[in-house]
């Protein structure tokens, strides 16, 4: 695990509570009961319908103009791997944005190019097993494979050089709507300009109801990735925004 990762499980929830539980905890001993009580509400609002559907729609939030130029490329990036029956494969969130651009490039039939280093032991770069999935699945050919990034900075950077040396300077970028502002952000800094083509549109659930209430793992998960990218735009922003 990376240090970048490791930090960011600290930070985020359910890890982050129980961090910021424990020393208020052993300050106030009296006070460790509602501490962890605030800790497991956090974690059980977190995972309701309602509140995951609103943080991803606020993560996917992008205030960007859509560039006048015509596209000249589709970018995919890279998300997870799975291990399959045969090894290392393309996770689910990869294998939605695989889906996604195979679509936009039957019909717009633009060159392709992946992007993702290694991001599990024992595994190739990412972009090659993307690359090998949309041949074998999609029957999609990929003109370019970017392998050395390392997270979404790294993507931008990597695929700006590989673009740039044939005179391409704008891109469909495909990638999950909630990861979208940042990535774009990315690959705007690197110099291409940007169409986005988010996976699956976020829209916000009814809270009205029970249904919208009843905490659940996967509403969580999608806690976790809203949090993690409006992090992410913050210390992107710091780190890259005046130097860009």
């Amino acid at each position: 695990m990376s240090l970048q990762a490791a930090l960011t499980a600290l930070v985020l929830p359910p890890l982050g509570f129980v961090v910021l539980a424990v020393p208020l905890a052993l300050w106030r001993r009296r006070g460790a009961g509602m501490a962890a009580a605030a800790c497991a509400g956090a974690v059980l609002v977190l995972a309701t319908p309602y509140v995951s559907s609103w943080l991803l729609v606020a993560a996917s939030l992008d205030e960007r103009p859509v560039p006048a130029a015509e596209p000249r490329a589709i970018v995919i990036l890279g998300g997870e791997v799975a291990r399959g029956n045969e090894g290392p494969e393309v996770g689910a969130l990869t294998l939605e944005r695989l889906r996604a651009g195979a679509g936009l490039q039957r019909r717009t039939e633009l060159p392709v190019l992946v992007t993702g280093g290694v991001v599990a032991p024992r595994t190739p770069p990412i972009a090659t097993m993307m690359a090998r999935s949309l041949d074998r699945d999609f029957g999609v050919p990929v003109r370019w494979e970017e392998k050395e990034a390392g997270d979404t900075a790294g993507n931008a950077r990597g695929s700006a050089a590989l673009l740039k040396r044939e005179g391409l300077d704008t891109v469909l970028l495909v990638t999950h709507g909630w990861h979208m502002p940042r990535a774009r952000d990315a690959f705007v800094r690197a110099g291409l300009q940007t169409h986005p083509a988010p996976v699956r549109r976020q829209f916000p659930a009814d809270g009205a109801g029970l249904g919208g209430w009843l905490p659940r793992p996967d509403h969580l998960l999608d806690s976790w990735y809203a949090l993690r990218e409006m992090l992410g735009r913050v210390v992107y922003a710091v780190r890259d925004g005046e130097t860009s």
